[in-house]
């Protein structure tokens, strides 16, 4: 019988040296604290855990760790200095293409049906690293499909949603869908907080296996009303039209940070947070009609479009015990690289048909293959429309598939677009090179999709004329 022996200086050194491919020779030469056999639970320590947290209408400038200045996030920045904080994240501009795009890792021409709606026949990241051995978990905001088991058939053995087979109200006395049986709060509860409930819950509970927690945060989307520890928390209100008031964004904010920091400290008390890989980032830009501080300039959120303001989100990422700590990213991240990255981080193979690029290795603090451009076909599908933007963009420029050009060094905003035909130098290289990106998804589209969102648009019942309150 054969044993190895390995110097290690922790479990979670060793994982992390392991994930980076190192031999077992060089583990043995280049650490020597203790000697320790290789048992089951160490070779279980190999699959981290992962928590996937994403804020809801939440751009990059909110974050003070980026240069937000209008904000407390102490939980976040606290987690972006010990870990890894990126520069460049771009998702969808709006909520549910972002997570048809995150959840399965390809870009929105290929799968994407229609607001609300995530196409049944889609694989998700948590069909494949359950069938890796991963619980999975979802809790917070569903809005992909109405019916009952939705979450259990996109791979989630457990779930607490908002905006699944229903939409009540989700702030102060919510309603929520605890693996799809509904159920209402009326003494005072917040919806966020029992949210976070459940994910503490879960976490606490698969403890001693590895899990997969998808928390899309109900916060901080509109409306803005006073949380829990507002002055004018109001534990009676009812309904989402009580209390509105573009001021309470910033307590929004800062519980939702706050949550963050309660499952941080779970990891914690659990003794599994070297061994968990926790991901946050924003699903879209800020809504409109906030305006918040970022490096010493007003910045008004741009939620829907697809200038810098509605796609451009916060991402950062902690591992203790397997990524290096304190660093800054400057290389680009899109929204279907999740699904590699968890994948890659899981020890599961993937598929074929994903988008993505796995940035683990940047995690690392290994080049890896950093994006050269992202890619966004943007159609929102809320009503009969099928008005898409769709655009190619690298670090610096930016080519609309309806030819405009864009210089982002001078012009983030995308005020002056400038014709292809008089570009030179630098800028005519980088046009072509975005061109022949946009080249390759010419016909990428499945026509049968918008066949399937035109019949749906043309069956849908008209709405209701609203009945006059009587005087």
């Amino acid at each position: 019988m054969k044993a190895v022996l390995m110097f290690v200086s922790s479990g979670a050194a060793f994982v992390s040296l392991l994930h980076r491919s190192l031999s077992f020779a060089r583990l043995a030469v280049g650490l020597c604290s203790a000697v320790v056999l290789l048992s089951p639970a160490a070779s279980l320590a190999a699959k981290p855990n992962v928590i996937l947290i994403m804020a809801d209408d939440f751009g990059y400038e909110c974050v003070t760790a980026n240069g937000g200045q209008s904000y407390r996030t102490p939980n976040l920045d606290r987690l972006a200095a010990a870990g890894v904080r990126f520069e460049h994240c771009h998702v969808q501009p709006l909520c549910t293409p972002t997570r048809v795009q995150l959840m399965t890792g390809r870009y929105n021409l290929r799968n994407y049906l229609q607001f609300g709606t995530l196409v049944r026949s889609q694989t998700t990241f948590a069909h494949l690293v359950k069938q890796a051995g991963y619980a999975t978990g979802i809790c917070g905001k569903w809005q992909l499909g109405h019916e009952k088991d939705s979450p259990q058939h996109f791979g989630f053995d457990e779930a607490c949603l908002w905006q699944h087979t229903r939409r009540p109200p989700r702030y102060a006395n919510p309603g929520l869908e605890y693996d799809g049986v509904e159920k209402d709060f009326n003494d005072g509860q917040y919806g966020p907080e029992l949210v976070n409930d459940f994910a503490l819950d879960f976490i606490t509970r698969h403890k001693e296996q590895p899990f997969f927690l998808y928390y899309p945060m109900i916060l901080t989307h509109a409306p803005f009303q006073p949380t829990p520890d507002s002055p004018d928390w109001d534990p009676k209100a009812v309904g989402e039209q009580v209390n509105q008031d573009v001021k309470h964004f910033a307590d929004m904010t800062a519980w939702m940070d706050k949550m963050i920091g309660r499952v941080d400290a779970r990891l914690g008390e659990l003794g599994i947070r070297d061994n968990t890989l926790l991901m946050f980032l924003g699903d879209n830009g800020t809504g409109g009609g906030v305006t918040s501080r970022l490096r010493d300039a007003d910045y008004r959120g741009g939620k829907g479009s697809t200038t810098r303001r509605g796609t451009h989100v916060p991402l950062i990422a902690s591992w203790p015990g397997g990524i290096q700590a304190g660093r800054v990213c400057g290389d680009l991240i899109s929204g279907v690289d999740f699904l590699p990255t968890i994948c890659e981080a899981a020890g599961v193979s993937v598929p074929p048909d994903t988008d993505g690029v796995s940035f683990l290795p940047q995690l690392w603090g290994e080049r890896g293959t950093p994006r050269q451009w992202l890619y966004c076909w943007y159609s929102p599908r809320q009503r009969a429309d099928l008005t898409v933007r769709e655009f190619a963009a690298d670090h610096h420029y930016k080519l609309y598939r309806d030819g405009r050009f864009f210089d982002l060094t001078v012009d983030p905003d995308e005020t002056v677009p400038h014709q292809v035909a008089a570009l030179a130098g630098e800028a005519a290289g980088a046009a072509k090179k975005l061109q022949a990106v946009l080249d390759q998804f010419q016909d990428a589209r499945p026509a049968e999709l918008d066949r399937q969102f035109q019949q749906a648009a043309k069956d849908k019942p008209a709405p209701k004329a609203k009945r006059k309150r009587k005087p």
